[in-house]
This record gives structure tokens, C-alpha cells and sequence, in this order.
């Protein structure tokens, strides 16, 4: 795939008059917007015809609809998004189908016409460069043979399933590993649901509502050189023909990821339906700080044929023989500054979720800085007017001894 320029994601100018407006204008309407609460539940979908399945169903049932996340391991890890219309749609797997060459059928959501969007996402391939050497034609380095995350072991979800943070770790590895690259290393997959509204303790503190699931992506301790950059290789389902448009967002706020003025998002409808939402920025510490951040780049959308891609069972089960396939590329790091290579890890993170994105206000912080830097001026004028006015009086009722 053809990987895209680079994007300005390092705050190096400031905010230009008309963004300080638009954002003081949208001040007032986004503080009083209600919070949204779903009841959120975990479940491992048990298989009774042989060994476990790494099948993981998020459900969370709202007022009047219902949001399904089912994430698997089956093939390369993927991820059905499906929106219903009541509280009391119901995932239906049937194991038999699902683990058959034809798996069409082989996962449903209850009522068939409850259902008001549907898309996946599939990881497919994680690419690894030498950085050391750079050259016009291959500006990342040299290109090492690709992994096929279709050919990895992964763990048992069971044993990482934690209903309290409403989270699973899908923890995999390459099932033939000659060079023992991941000998020591491994590659994360952590999904985390949310019942409302919040951010999580780490940066970049992706703001989360009740309608999005959380993914973060971690490697850590695997590389076939000594300055390795990785690229990600994501592909989805599309609703139509054409591509989901991709957006960026700007603000003056860097509160939640410092230095990071920059937020990406993928809108598979202008209007309303899936999104998916990130910070440009990846970190190479595992406490990701400013001194880790390193850039993500993120190429354009491009359409691309189902026989070049590793295809999924649960998509295949779910939407059968369509094909409406997008990919895109996301490459973590630069040749210069902090890398994988500083503690050989890193970690990246992005929302999914149906409805309208979340949107940033302005932190508490900068409404702080905000509010000091109208108010004081106003009150150095003040202070000044009062004591030439007093000084003034004195001045006239000043009389003479003689």
C-alpha cells in the first residue's frame, strides 16, 4: 500500500484568531451537553464443540438501543461493529458454520431488522523498517519481510478478561518465529469498554462516551533491527463503494496530550453512524509522556480487493460475500527523535464507536488560562483609572499654608 505524507501533529504555531473564536462560541453549548449511560457487559462466548475460542462480545444495552463489539482472533484480529434500534438485540453464533470453510450465517444480531449499522475492522499485517539507512525511495528504511497477524498465536482471552475495568488482552505472537524475534516479545490488542462518559489516566486521554470502545496496541520487546520503525496495516468494511472520508480536528487545548493540538477521525457517514478517532501520536514508554511521544502518519484510504487481504471468519460469518474493502496504513515513529527503540515499545490508541464523535471542550486548565488572561488586563485598566482619579481629587483639594 502507498503510505501517505506527513501530518502536522507537533504544536509548533499557535492558535489563529478565527479557531479561538469558533472554539469560545462552541464553549457554552458543549458544557451542557447530558452524559449517556449504558449497562456494559463482557462476555467470552463459550464454544462446546472442541478447544476455546477467542471470541470476545461486548454488549451495551442503552434506553432504546443497543451496541454489539465482537472481537476475535479467528484469522487476523478483527472487530464486527453493529448498532440495533432496542435495548433487547441478541448476538447468535452458531459454531459449526463459523468454524467451516463457507463461515456465512455463522454470527447473527436478533431482530435481523433492529439493525441500523454494521462495519468491521481487520488488522491484517504489521510492516518493520530499518530506519538506519533512509534514502529517497525508501524514505523509512529498508523494508524487512512483512507479518501476517493471521499466522499469529494468540492467548486465551479468559484469562485476561477483568469485568471491573470492563477489559480483555488479546496477547499474540508469530506461530513460526525462525530469527526468534518475538522470543522475549509479544503483540497486544487491549479492548475496553466504557458505561460513561470519561477519560482514561494515560495519555493521549481519548475523551470516551457510553457509545465507543476503546483499542490500544501495544508491542514491546521484538524487532529484527536496531533502530526498527512498524507500520500497522488496517482494513475495513465500508457501506458503500466508496471509501469512509477521513477528518482532522484542530484545538489550542494540549491538557490531555501534551504538545498534541491534532485529533484524527474516520467517519464512515458524514451525518451519523460509525467513527473511528484518534490522537496522532504514538509513545515508546509504557508512562507515555511528552519525552515519548513519537508521530503517527496515517496514509489515505484506498480501496482494495478481499483476495489481498488475510480474511476473517466473524466478518465473512456476519456479512458474507461483500466487499466494499478499505485499507489504510498507520506508521508509528520517525527516523530521528524518541522510537521503538528507546525500551523497544510501543503503544497506540483509538476509539470506535456509532453516533456523533466526542468532542473536546476546553480543559479546565485552559479555561483557567483563558479567563486570567481577559480578566487581568481589565483589572490592571481598572486599577490604574482608580488611582489617577484618586490621586487627581488630592491633587484639587490640596490648599496652600500661605
Amino acid at each position: 500500500m502507498k503510505g501517505g505524507g506527513e501530518r502536522c501533529w507537533w504544536g509548533r504555531r499557535g492558535p489563529s484568531p478565527e479557531l479561538l473564536l469558533n472554539l469560545l462560541l462552541c464553549l457554552a453549548p458543549l458544557g451542557l451537553l447530558g452524559e449517556e449511560t449504558r449497562q456494559v457487559s463482557l462476555e467470552v462466548v463459550p464454544h462446546s464443540l472442541g478447544p476455546p475460542v477467542n471470541l470476545l462480545h461486548v454488549r451495551a444495552a442503552g434506553t432504546n438501543s443497543t451496541l454489539h463489539y465482537v472481537w476475535s482472533s479467528l484469522g487476523p484480529p478483527a472487530v464486527l461493529l453493529v448498532a440495533t434500534n432496542t435495548p433487547h438485540s441478541t448476538l447468535m453464533v452458531n459454531w459449526s458454520t463459523l468454524l467451516s470453510p463457507e463461515p456465512q450465517g455463522g454470527l447473527l444480531v436478533l431482530p435481523k431488522d433492529s439493525v441500523q449499522f454494521a462495519s468491521a475492522l481487520v488488522f491484517t499485517r504489521l510492516f518493520e523498517f530499518d530506519s538506519t539507512n533512509i534514502t529517497t525511495s525508501e524514505p523509512l528504511g529498508k523494508p524487512y519481510s512483512p507479518y501476517s497477524l493471521a499466522e499469529f498465536s494468540w492467548n486465551n482471552i479468559s484469562d485476561s478478561l477483568d469485568p471491573a475495568t470492563l477489559s480483555a488482552t488479546f496477547r499474540g505472537h508469530p506461530t513460526k518465529d525462525p530469527s526468534r524475534t518475538f522470543a522475549n516479545g509479544s503483540l497486544t490488542f487491549r479492548v475496553q469498554a466504557f458505561s460513561r462518559s470519561g477519560r482514561p489516566a494515560q495519555p493521549p486521554r481519548l475523551l470516551h462516551t457510553a457509545d465507543t470502545s476503546q483499542l490500544q496496541v501495544a508491542l514491546a520487546g521484538a524487532s529484527r533491527g536496531n533502530r526498527s520503525l512498524f507500520r500497522l496495516e488496517v482494513v475495513m468494511l465500508g457501506q458503500s463503494p466508496s471509501c469512509p472520508s477521513m477528518q482532522e480536528q484542530h484545538s489550542i487545548d494540549d491538557e490531555y496530550a501534551p504538545a498534541v493540538f491534532q485529533l484524527d477521525q474516520l467517519l464512515w457517514d458524514p451525518h451519523s453512524s460509525g467513527f473511528m478517532q484518534w490522537r496522532p501520536v504514538a509513545f515508546s514508554q509504557q508512562q507515555g509522556n511528552r519525552e515519548s511521544a513519537m508521530p503517527c502518519h496515517a496514509s489515505a484510504l484506498e480501496p482494495t480487493l478481499p483476495y489481498l487481504v488475510p480474511q476473517s471468519p466473524i466478518v465473512r460469518a456476519f456479512f458474507g460475500t461483500q466487499n466494499n474493502f478499505c485499507a489504510f496504513n498507520l506508521t508509528f515513529g520517525a527516523p530521528t527523535g524518541p522510537g521503538y527503540w528507546d525500551q523497544q515499545y510501543l503503544s497506540w490508541s483509538m476509539l470506535l464507536g456509532v453516533g456523533t464523535p466526542p468532542v473536546d471542550a476546553l480543559s479546565p486548565l485552559i479555561l483557567g488560562i483563558m479567563a486570567v488572561a481577559l480578566v487581568a488586563p481589565g483589572l490592571m485598566l481598572l486599577g490604574g483609572g482608580m488611582f489617577l482619579l484618586l490621586g487627581r481629587k488630592q491633587h484639587l483639594e490640596y490648599q496652600s499654608i500661605n
